[in-house]
């Protein structure tokens, strides 16, 4: 099974929980949440209100020049003309003399002294083909019922006449930079704080998981590439925040807009709204088309993406070894395929997003297209306004806008629930190595060691410990040798409950250490493996590893102790002397000085130390020895070595051979029964 594969079968459980789950973030800042769903809702309104507005202006200030001017009294005139007082604020049961303003040629002229019966004629006739005849400033207009005329208006005259349509647009316009600047207020505050609860919940995913991470087994990252590891706290992660951030909003605000581009649009024309809505049926089918196929190309590109990381950490982190045996150019072509095969999950992505876009304007193209023929010709016909044409035009235009975008926002939410799903793999995976629930009292740790018919199989199934059973007295010095794979290295996980024994018990101090909390046991047991690993940093946060509570003192008389002082005093920064990744720029015998010094430091009560001078020199590894002498003393020390010249000292030597102990007994005695240890003495001699 390829790892595409089983990371597809890791999450295909995860299908249909994951909104739900991702939602259960937001609720710590439900307040904010709602508060930025209140500005999102507000701001929503004030767009879909901003057509309606400039709709109105068009009707009832630009286009409306022919609506009648009543003959009125002084003081309620709007406009003198002539020494006319005209206003088209009239009561219609007292108005009976009338003045109308005509458009022709490019030019505006003005017929008075109109009864109620002609002007409503006139303006009849106006919004068709009007008959008329132009000479200098003076028209003529050629009706059934008679010819009237109208004088030319100069653009100071017109400007007095229409004063009040002036006025009316200044009014829209203040009111549109009003709605606007609401609006951008709106969308920056709920902008800002979108963004901060968005980088709040991903710091606390991010924080949950790699929290959770520590928390695992050995056994999971024995089976987890680092890379991987890395990808889900880093990639996969921020992959969530546009969810967070912009996503979830937009989507409401989205649904909003469509419900209200609707409901606007059927209270203004229900005729002309169903051009827009007949058109719908077909963009949710290429929505749920793209739904369907963005979230199954994100999750290979998720799956390429972290695979391809996990070639990069194991690759960078094996170069030295890649160059010694020059395999650059097959690790370059390695990779190369690997980027190609990335490449072309993301190409595929891509090219749903290159025929969605346009099929989705294509739609809206034709939606629009119809109703500017349909609206044009009732607009010809009288039977609509240029206002509500231009309402519905804009409308129709922001109609799909929304509806595109949402898929658009469906395809990075597919993104998102890709990567949340792999992230909540890493959340469910369950320490088998379980805190006791009635944690036992121990104390003041002594250090006595006993196994009893232990079985351990790092599967389950093939045994690399049968029936494995000793006593480590407080304070005694114990060995364990024997051929590769013999257990021994497994012995000392066991005993730092690494991993969780199949068969058997294994005490300290008599309790079973299932019944002890891991921390307090780890915390008595200081550990120096063969391959020292130096974090980044200085020397002193080396050996404390960010334990304040030891102090520099401490630091120094542990450093001292191993005569890792020696070399540490000869940097030029000594405690303070930067350590690069993996303590690149100190040698093999001073990390393994640093890491002793590391444990003592520590103050443990049990050492192990696995293969401990296997990569030390002799000079470094006489010194090492002549500071274990006291180090041990009061001590438990359990040691494995393929050397046996280090362990000749131990008050006990355990012989183990394919998972089972076969002798025991000092170096003397071993060498008397002459058995395995004699051999193994032997061909080592």
């Amino acid at each position: 099974m390829t790892e595409e594969m089983r990371e597809e079968q890791e999450t295909s459980r995860y299908r249909g929980k994951v909104f739900s789950r991702l939602f259960a973030y937001v609720r710590p800042h439900a307040v904010t949440a709602s508060f930025c769903l209140a500005l999102v809702l507000a701001a929503t309104v004030l767009n879909l209100y901003l057509p309606v507005l400039i709709g109105g202006a068009i009707d009832d200030y630009i286009e409306d020049y022919s609506r009648p001017y009543a003959y009125v009294e002084p003081d309620r005139a709007e406009a003198v003309l002539d020494g006319l007082y005209l206003s088209r604020s009239y009561d219609p049961d007292t108005a009976d003399r009338f003045a109308l303003l005509l458009y022709a040629e490019e030019r505006y002229y003005l017929v008075t002294d109109l009864n109620r019966e002609e002007s409503e004629m006139l303006r009849a006739a106006a919004g068709d083909a009007l008959p008329y005849t132009a000479e200098g400033d003076s028209l003529t207009v050629t009706l059934s019922e008679g010819a009237f005329q109208g004088r030319r208006m100069n653009s100071s005259e017109l400007a007095a006449l229409r004063s009040a349509d002036y006025a009316g647009v200044v009014r829209t316009a203040v009111i549109y930079l009003a709605v606007l600047l609401v609006t951008a207020v709106c969308s920056l505050t709920e902008t800002w704080l979108l963004q901060k609860m968005g980088q709040d919940i991903i710091f606390t995913i991010r924080q949950e998981v790699f929290s959770h991470v520590l928390t695992l087994p050995a056994r999971w990252f024995d089976t987890n590439p680092v890379g991987k590891i890395v990808t889900r706290c880093t990639n996969d992660v921020e992959a969530l925040n546009n969810l967070y951030t912009g996503v979830l909003i937009r989507l409401f605000s989205n649904g909003v807009l469509i419900l209200g581009y609707a409901v606007v649009m059927a209270g203004i024309n229900w005729r002309l709204s169903l051009i827009c809505f007949g058109f719908l049926p077909v963009v949710i089918a290429l929505t749920v088309c793209f739904r369907t196929l963005a979230r199954r190309i994100y999750r290979v590109v998720r799956s390429k993406l972290s695979s391809l990381n996990t070639f990069l950490s194991e690759n960078i982190s094996g170069m030295k070894l890649i160059q010694a045996f020059a395999r650059e150019g097959t690790k370059a072509e390695e990779f190369s395929q690997r980027t190609e095969d990335l490449y072309r999950s993301q190409i595929k992505e891509l090219l749903i997003m290159a025929v969605f876009r346009p099929a989705i304007f294509f739609v809206s193209s034709l939606a629009l297209a119809l109703l500017v023929y349909r609206s044009g010709v009732r607009v010809l016909a009288g039977t609509l306004s240029l206002g509500t044409m231009y309402i519905f035009i804009n409308y129709i235009r922001s109609f799909f806008e929304p509806i595109q975008e949402m898929a658009e926002h469906f395809s990075a939410m597919q993104n998102a629930f890709a990567s949340a799903e792999k992230i909540f793999t890493v959340l469910d995976t369950e320490n088998p190595i379980a805190e006791p629930e009635t944690p036992a009292e121990m104390g003041s740790i002594r250090g006595k060691i006993e196994f009893r018919h232990v079985w351990f199989a790092y599967d389950g199934e093939n045994y690399v410990l049968r029936d494995v059973s000793f006593v480590i007295r407080p304070g005694e010095k114990v060995a364990f040798v024997g051929a590769t794979g013999a257990g021994k290295s497994s012995i000392l996980n066991l005993i730092g409950r690494y991993y969780e024994i199949q068969k058997g018990e294994i005490l300290l101090d008599g309790v079973d250490i299932r019944r002890i909390p891991t921390p307090v046991l780890r915390r008595a047991i200081g550990q120096v493996q063969q391959d020292v690993f130096a974090f980044t940093g200085d020397i002193k946060g080396n050996i404390r590893l960010l334990d304040e509570s030891i102090s520099d003192e401490e630091v120094r008389s542990a450093a001292k102790a191993v005569n890792a002082d020696r070399f540490i005093e000869r940097l030029p920064r000594t405690y303070d002397e930067p350590v690069t990744e993996r303590g690149s720029t100190l040698s093999a015998g001073q990390r393994q000085l640093l890491s002793f010094a590391r444990t003592l430091a520590y103050r443990p009560t049990i050492l192990v130390m696995d293969e401990a001078t296997a990569n030390i020199d002799t000079e470094t590894e006489e010194l090492i020895q002549s500071a274990l002498e006291t180090l041990m003393r009061g001590r438990t020390t359990i040691m494995v070595a393929h050397r046996l010249s280090t362990i000749q000292h131990a008050d006990n030597i355990i012989v183990m051979h394919k998972g089972r102990v076969r002798e025991s007994g000092t170096h003397q005695q071993l060498l008397e029964q002459g058995g395995i240890y004699k051999k193994l003495y032997e061909l080592q001699q």
